[in-house]
């Protein structure tokens, strides 16, 4: 068992606790569940440790079970709550109240394996010059009544020694996967008010610096999906307000690749730049043209080493100025058809 007698008294950068291990959940309409969370965080064979748990204006029983836990666990859980804001500005809440060496965002419907901590705090004393720690992560799909676990999330089950260029792929890694060291999150910037890609660019943010990264091989995390119409991330595609917040986010991850030094001429870059002009599409098919031309000037500025790619983005801005937005992508969806008939 990896554990601290006492908690240490010496101090990091603005009053960080040597040793302890911070947990940041947010929380909305999640009274059935949270308590497993919750209960995920006090098994972990590690200490000294410490939950914060932000509810962020639930309309059920949530704050109720939330302050239950607290009273039950006085030295180790703290509950705030706040009108409805979002996972950002709740985690950001969370944040400004940690006093933890480390830093362990969890989602309330996720759970950590016992020994998250105890591996992944000793990694990182050991490879000091990482920010962060990931491990293997799991996806646990609720169907029929049990749940079915997949193969490793999506990057989790190989080594990464940096976040990109794969993040400008994707987020390769679910909220309760790193552990971070709470200093280089001050040097970053607050999430932002997003809901919709808001983790992804909060994490592209630390990538630009080119932090480094450790990594256990070992499962330490299980990502839970019960419906998938209850995560924030569903209807990203033809939601106006996600959508525009799907543009922002996509602006902000390029900014923060390019800072890093990704190349354009990497497979990663024209990646992004293909799924930037997809998101424009669909932008343009819920009217929204300015968020549209944004993404359209950023998928050519991303995908400028592509020339079909900017040969295709001026053949549908012409169809666009010509049939408008939504003609414009019902047309390029028969064009993209016609041309890979294995789609249809």
């Amino acid at each position: 068992m990896a554990s601290h007698e006492t908690i240490n008294t010496e101090k990091l950068h603005r009053d960080f606790t040597v040793g302890l291990v911070s947990t940041i959940i947010p929380v909305y309409n999640r009274a059935e569940i949270l308590d497993q969370a919750v209960q995920s965080v006090l098994d972990q064979d590690y200490r000294p440790i410490e939950i914060i748990i932000i509810d962020d204006g639930s309309t059920d029983e949530t704050l109720a079970i939330a302050n239950r836990l607290a009273a039950m666990n006085p030295h180790e859980i703290v509950v705030l709550h706040q009108s409805n804001s979002g996972p950002g500005p709740a985690r950001q809440r969370g944040l400004e109240q940690a006093r933890g060496e480390f830093i362990q965002y969890l989602d309330s419907d996720d759970l950590l394996c016992k020994s998250k901590f105890s591996r992944q705090v000793e990694t990182l004393r050991r490879q000091p010059d990482c920010q962060i720690c990931y491990s293997v992560s799991h996806d646990e799909i609720f169907r029929d009544g049990h749940y079915t676990s997949n193969e490793p999330t999506k990057g989790t089950g190989e080594y990464h020694s940096t976040m990109f260029p794969r993040l400008l792929v994707e987020r390769w890694w679910s909220t309760n996967t790193p552990l971070y060291r709470h200093d280089i999150l001050t040097k970053i910037g607050p999430w932002q008010s997003l809901i919709n890609e808001e983790d992804w660019e909060y994490d592209a943010r630390i990538a630009a610096r080119n932090v480094k990264l450790a990594w256990v091989p070992e499962r330490l995390s299980i990502k839970r999906w019960f419906s998938v119409d209850q995560h924030l991330s569903s209807n990203g595609a033809v939601d106006p307000v996600k959508l525009r917040h799907r543009a922002i986010a996509r602006c902000s991850i390029y900014r923060s690749a390019v800072a890093a030094g990704v190349s354009h001429d990497s497979p990663e870059m024209l990646h992004f730049a293909h799924s930037v002009f997809l998101i424009a599409r669909e932008c343009n098919a819920a009217n929204l043209s300015e968020e549209a031309i944004s993404l359209l000037d950023l998928s050519a500025q991303a995908g400028q080493r592509d020339r079909k790619l900017l040969w295709y983005l001026r053949v549908y801005r012409m169809m666009v100025a010509l049939l408008g937005g939504r003609r414009a992508v019902r047309v390029s969806a028969k064009l993209h058809r016609l041309r890979n008939p294995q789609l249809n």
